[in-house]
């Protein structure tokens, strides 16, 4: 087993932030630095075997700061006082999916009653930005987003649910990149 060379990753490091920051306009480079060390260090021990592996040391640091890039994006997607989807709002648009659009205008302001609307302008605007973002979706998250939550068939297991569940999740950070864009 090779001890890991701490001055060689901080310079890959260096390379790597420079890289995500170049392409990730919300982070800056040494704050992606600082966070691609600290997971080389918090999982040295399954690094240290690949020590001679540049390749995988750089994808390694590579993901490590790019999954931080992408929570600080998140984070700000919260916080930046801009509507901001959910995933249970992501849902609710989907299911208005088997409607058409002259469909959805004639439900506009129907069944209404004092506790609330069924359909309102909101969900309009949640379907047009769904419909968008599906589109920039992998094709497989897609299937499983429309056999799931449009056309109703239930998950075969629970891996399946999990799987349609982390799709949602995509399709709401995709709508809310989408509005920010």
């Amino acid at each position: 087993m090779t001890a890991l060379d701490w001055a060689a990753m901080a310079q890959l490091a260096d390379k790597v932030a420079k890289s995500i920051a170049a392409s990730w306009p919300i982070v800056e480079k040494d704050d992606v630095k600082q966070e691609i060390l600290t997971a080389c260090y918090e999982g040295r021990q399954a690094l240290e075997p690949h020590a001679d592996n540049g390749g995988l040391l750089w994808g390694f640091c590579k993901t490590a700061g790019v999954r931080y890039a992408s929570r600080e994006r998140d984070a700000r997607d919260v916080e930046d006082e801009r509507y901001y989807y959910t995933p249970s709002e992501a849902r609710i648009a989907l299911g208005s999916f088997i409607y058409s659009d002259e469909e959805m205008g004639q439900l506009l302001g129907r069944k209404d009653d004092l506790l609330g609307c069924r359909v309102t302008d909101n969900l309009m605007s949640a379907r047009m930005d769904a419909s968008k973002a599906l589109e920039r979706l992998p094709e497989e998250q897609r299937a499983r987003i429309m056999s799931r939550y449009v056309m109703g068939i239930p998950c075969g297991s629970d891996t399946e649910r999990k799987a349609a569940n982390r799709a949602v999740d995509m399709l709401a950070r995709q709508m809310n990149r989408d509005l920010r864009s």
